[in-house]
């Protein structure tokens, strides 16, 4: 397999990558569609669903795998070995998907956002340098966090619909500089210890009652399983609600909570 060097890097070559990217120790290339990132495998060798089915195909890819680090079976897959790269890709994927769910994407399923975080990891792979970065987690969880950065504000700049009306639930409430983000704000209501809403509890209270009006009931029961973890489906189901049903809900969260946050800023400003 060769290295594509027409791809864009996930970091700024001048401070992490090579300069010229012919240097690369990489010998593989990326796909267009992850799917074919198993093309170039050996027959005899499964692919990633196959192997997930295979427990002793599983087993065998632990053991030969095992006494190394990240960092030295990353070697091996910048070297050619198919197996060695699917291994780290299947070794990482719910660390993509836990960096995935960051990310409120309205109209997108989370498949598609664990997708570009796949991307990443596969770069980080294809990029990593023991000799100038710091541990391959580290530098995987920087490429994957800005490949799905990437993919949203291309989306945006494209107008592509799906990607581009998302709000993030991690946005400060009153400016760049506050500790207190929406989601905070969201889940606060479900603290355990109300010692923990001592402090400030007359501010909380009054913005989640805000939110809450703002949100019908069928908007916050998303909302909140949303935020529990499941999927369009699984809510779907939940609430006895057509799938579009629950994709145009979170429409209007996002929509409701965006003029949220700004009328709020505008009320601090005053």
């Amino acid at each position: 397999m060769t290295i594509r060097n027409d791809l864009p890097s996930p970091l700024d070559p001048e401070t992490i990558l090579p300069e010229d990217p012919d240097e690369s120790s990489a010998t593989f290339s990326l796909a267009e569609d992850p799917d074919e990132l198993y093309d170039d495998l050996p027959e005899n060798a499964p692919s990633l669903h196959a192997a997930k089915a295979s427990s002793s195909w599983e087993n065998t890819i632990q053991k030969q795998y095992a006494d190394q680090t990240d960092e030295q079976i990353v070697a091996l897959a910048q070297g050619g070995d198919s197996v060695a790269l699917e291994y780290l890709l299947s070794k990482h994927k719910n660390f993509v998907r836990s960096k995935a769910r960051s990310y409120f994407l309205i109209g997108a399923d989370h498949e598609d956002i664990v997708q570009e975080g796949m991307i990443g990891l596969f770069k980080a792979i294809r990029d990593y340098q023991p000799e100038r970065l710091s541990s391959f987690r580290a530098f995987a969880e920087l490429c994957i966090t800005r490949q799905i950065i990437t993919a949203i504000k291309t989306a945006t700049r494209q107008k592509h619909v799906p990607l581009n009306s998302y709000v993030s639930l991690n946005k400060p409430i009153y400016d760049e500089e506050s500790d207190r983000t929406l989601m905070d704000v969201i889940v606060e209501g479900r603290a355990q210890n109300p010692e923990e809403l001592i402090i400030g509890r007359e501010d909380l209270v009054s913005i989640r009652d805000r939110v809450d009006q703002v949100l019908s009931g069928l908007e916050q029961d998303v909302l909140n399983a949303y935020l529990d973890g499941k999927s369009y489906m699984e809510i779907a189901e939940k609430l006895g609600r057509h799938v579009k049903s629950i994709d145009n809900a979170l429409q209007r969260v996002k929509r409701k909570l965006e003029k949220f946050l700004e009328d709020t800023k505008s009320e601090e400003e005053e």
